[in-house]
C-alpha cells in the first residue's frame, strides 16, 4: 500500500516496535496518529499501563504526531477475560492473545480509527522471523487484516532496535514485555491463582505443560486432578478444530499446521474440520488452543482445538 498521503491510525503500546511501525509510516509521507489502546486490567494486582501510556505519548511527542488515547476495557473484559476464564472453567486451555487480536487491536481499534476517519491501521506485529506473531492473527476478519499494515513485520528484532536508535526514540532501549496482551506484566498463573486459588490444578494446569513427573496429558476438573505422563503425545496424527477462519481456502494440497505457540509446522491436509498430519504429532494437542494454517509460510487461516 501506497501510504503516502493517507491517515495511518499505529496502534503505540509503548513498546520499541509500535513506536518504530509509526516512525517508518511518518518518513514514508504517511499522515499518523498514535494511539494507546488501555485494556481491562485485575483489580488489586501490580499494573503498568499507565508507564505505557507515557511512554507512547514520549514517542509520539517525538514523532510529532497527534496522540489518542482509546479505552477498550469493556471490550477487553468480555472479550478476553471471560472468555479465559470461562475456557478454564471448562478444562480447555483458552489463547487470550488470539482473542485479544480480533476483538480489541482489529476489532475496537479498527472501529476507532474508521471513526475518526483513518483509511487504515498499524500495529508492530511481526509476521515472519523469530519473533514471528501471525500465529496470534488467524482470527482477525480478512477484511479487516486487509486493511492493517505491519511496518515492521519482516524485520528481525536486531533491525528494529537499530532503526529506533536511527530516529532517536525515547523506547529504543527498552526490554521487551514478558507478559501476554491484556495481563502486562502479571503472569496467567498469578492471575488464575487469585480467581480460582491454589487447590485445583486441573484448573491451573494446561495439556502439554510441564509437570512434576513430566507433562500434563489429561485432566479433571471434579477431581481436582491431573493426568501426568513422561511422553508429550502417544501417536496421534489428527487433530480436530472447530470456528475455523480461512484467508484462503484449503485444498487437498499440502498445507502446514501449527497447533501451539512456537512449536513446530508440520506437514499434513485438512478434511471436514479435521487436521490429518504426516506423522505423529509431537505434542499433545490442548482442547481450546489456536490450530493455525500456512501455505509456504504464508498464514491461510485457522480453528480453535476440539480434541
Amino acid at each position: 500500500m501506497d501510504v503516502r498521503g493517507k491517515k495511518i491510525f499505529v496502534g503505540l503500546s509503548g513498546g520499541v516496535d509500535s513506536a518504530v511501525s509509526a516512525a517508518l509510516l511518518k518518513q514514508a509521507g504517511a499522515l499518523v496518529t498514535g494511539v494507546f489502546i488501555k485494556g481491562w486490567y485485575p483489580p488489586g494486582m501490580p499494573c503498568t499501563w499507565a508507564e505505557e501510556r507515557r511512554d507512547a505519548m514520549r514517542v509520539a511527542a517525538r514523532l510529532r504526531i497527534p496522540f489518542l488515547t482509546l479505552d477498550a476495557s469493556a471490550e477487553y473484559k468480555k472479550s478476553v477475560i471471560d472468555y479465559l476464564l470461562s475456557e478454564y472453567r471448562a478444562g480447555r486451555t483458552p489463547n487470550p492473545d488470539v482473542m485479544c487480536n480480533r476483538e480489541v487491536k482489529f476489532g475496537a481499534f479498527y472501529r476507532f480509527a474508521k471513526m475518526h476517519g483513518a483509511d487504515a491501521i498499524a500495529t508492530g506485529h511481526y509476521r515472519a522471523g523469530e519473533k514471528d506473531q501471525s500465529y496470534f492473527l488467524w482470527a482477525v476478519p480478512k477484511d479487516i487484516l486487509a486493511q492493517a499494515i505491519f511496518p515492521v513485520g519482516n524485520f528481525e528484532k536486531e533491525r528494529v532496535r537499530a532503526l529506533a536508535k536511527k530516529y532517536n526514540l525515547p523506547v529504543a532501549e527498552k526490554r521487551d514485555s514478558q507478559g501476554i496482551c491484556f495481563l502486562g506484566s502479571v503472569s496467567v498463573k498469578e492471575f488464575l491463582e487469585q480467581e480460582f486459588g491454589t487447590d485445583n490444578p486441573a484448573l491451573l494446569y494446561t495439556i502439554g505443560q510441564k509437570a512434576k513427573g513430566g507433562y500434563v496429558v489429561a485432566k479433571d476438573i471434579e477431581k481436582k486432578e491431573i493426568k501426568v505422563s513422561k511422553t508429550r503425545a502417544e501417536g496421534a496424527r489428527e487433530i480436530g478444530f472447530t470456528g475455523a477462519n480461512w484467508f484462503q481456502e484449503p485444498d487437498s494440497a499440502q498445507i502446514f499446521a501449527q497447533y501451539r505457540y512456537r512449536g513446530p509446522r508440520i506437514a499434513g491436509r485438512v478434511e471436514e474440520g479435521r487436521f490429518i498430519s504426516e506423522e505423529s504429532l509431537l505434542e499433545m494437542p490442548a482442547p481450546g488452543q489456536s490450530i493455525v494454517f500456512y501455505r509456504d509460510s504464508e498464514l491461510i487461516g485457522g480453528g480453535s482445538i476440539t480434541v
